[in-house]
Formats: structure tokens, C-alpha cells, sequence
């Protein structure tokens, strides 16, 4: 468990640093957008009060509360899912990446009203129009570990009661 709280506090507070050093650093709401490596990779100011891609942005206060109430019951469930199962060490650093990505964007729920967004990228002619944050990056790498890391292959505490 200690490797998931490490995790968690790591990716959390690159998360958050990253926002204070862009945002707030650049002052990237007011400027909008700067190229970094154009087009691959830009900041580009983006509130979203809503999920992937701005959906579900509508009734802004509803969803805000809904959705900060969502982050905090999957990451309690993660939590328990990972103490019960005892999941291995690429297991647990999965869950902490989710668990802490989702405190990011909790916390700018919590402090702003939307999560901010400011990363851009864009390839071979195609413009991408979405950002995203560190947090969402967090989020989906931990997602994806926790399929490909825990369950029937599993080493740990859960694959020696399921033998």
C-alpha cells in the first residue's frame, strides 16, 4: 500500500506543480495558448467543467458535484479493491496513478469550478482542439495498468488465494 500512496502523492503533486508552473508561471489564462513545440506539442487554456472532451459540461454546479463525488468513490474503491486483492507492485504504482490524477482534478473542482486543462498536441496535419492535464494523463496510464496488471496473472497477496 505504501507503493499506491507514494504513487498517488507523486502524480498528484506533478500534477498540481505542473499547473502552478504553466498556468499561473506563463499565465497562461490570460495569454491563451503558447507554442512549445508546434504543432506536437503547445499550452493552450481550456476550462473543462465536465468529463472527456467537455461532456456532460451542462448545469455546470450539478455536474461539478456529481463528478467530484464519482472521483472520490472510484478512488476509494480502487483503494479497497488493491488492499483486498494485495495487487503487485505494477499493480499498486497503476492505482496510484489514478488515485492521485483523480485528486488533481478533484482539487481544481474544488477550487475553481472546472478543471484546468493546457496541454495541446497535434500531429501530422490533423489539429487536435482538446487539452488535457497531467492528472488525465495519470488517470489513463493508471486505468490502463490496473487491466493489464492485476486480475488472473497478478502476483501478490491475490494470486496466492486464487491457487
Amino acid at each position: 500500500m505504501r507503493v499506491l500512496a507514494l504513487t498517488a502523492v507523486l502524480s498528484f503533486l506533478l500534477d498540481q506543480g505542473s499547473k502552478l508552473a504553466v498556468i499561473h508561471g506563463l499565465d497562461l489564462r490570460n495569454r491563451g495558448e503558447v507554442d512549445v513545440i508546434d504543432p506536437l506539442l503547445n499550452f493552450r487554456w481550456a476550462e473543462n467543467r465536465g468529463v472527456n472532451f467537455g461532456l456532460l459540461a451542462g448545469h455546470s454546479e450539478i455536474t461539478r458535484w456529481l463528478l467530484i463525488l464519482l472521483a472520490v468513490a472510484i478512488s476509494a474503491w480502487v483503494i479497497r479493491w488493491a488492499k483486498r486483492d494485495g495487487f503487485g507492485r505494477w499493480g499498486m504504482i497503476s492505482a496510484g496513478l489514478l488515485v492521485g490524477g483523480a485528486a488533481g482534478n478533484v482539487i481544481d473542482r474544488v477550487a475553481y469550478g472546472y478543471v484546468a486543462d493546457f496541454l495541446n498536441m497535434s500531429c501530422c496535419g490533423i489539429e487536435n482542439p482538446y487539452a488535457f492535464n497531467v492528472a488525465d494523463i495519470a488517470i489513463f496510464v493508471g486505468a490502463v495498468g490496473l487491466v493489464l496488471f492485476t486480475g488472473k496473472g497478478q502476483t501478490g497477496r491475490g494470486a496466492r488465494k486464487a491457487r
